[in-house]
């Protein structure tokens, strides 16, 4: 899974997801990308499950970027514990992905094959997501 070597707090806020994407809103290193529609986190794994089902579907042909990286901490209190006594332990880690976000990138084969492939992998996400191609 994707995580940070080391971040300069261990703990964050949650924080809000509010308006669009400002950067990372186009196709830039590959030919086609997947783009998000709706506000979320994306977890590591989701991210892992995601660039696994292009990589077997592509068999392994072509080039991907993955364009997000999950560098906030979520927390989580263990399971039946009191109130209080501060805040949990880290338990997973996600990318706050914004409406237009480019979540991953290919490039390297055909124009069909990258959209089911896209396809496919927006099974993996908990987001709605468009299929685009480069300007």
């Amino acid at each position: 899974m994707l995580s940070p070597k080391r971040t300069k707090y261990r703990k964050f806020h949650r924080g809000r997801m509010r308006g669009k994407a400002t950067r990372n809103t186009t196709v830039t290193f590959g030919e086609y990308g997947l783009q998000a529609l709706e506000p979320s986190w994306i977890t590591s794994r989701q991210i892992e499950a995601t660039r696994r089902t292009i990589t077997r579907y592509t068999k392994r042909g072509g080039k991907i970027w993955i364009k997000i990286f999950p560098d906030k901490s979520v927390t989580a209190r263990a399971a039946e514990s009191r109130m209080g006594s501060g805040k949990g332990a880290v338990d997973y880690w996600v990318a706050t992905v914004k409406p237009g976000t480019v979540l991953f990138e290919i490039s390297g084969v055909s124009q069909e094959t990258a959209k089911a492939a896209l396809s496919l992998a927006a099974y993996k996400l908990p987001i709605k997501t468009k299929f685009i191609n480069k300007e």
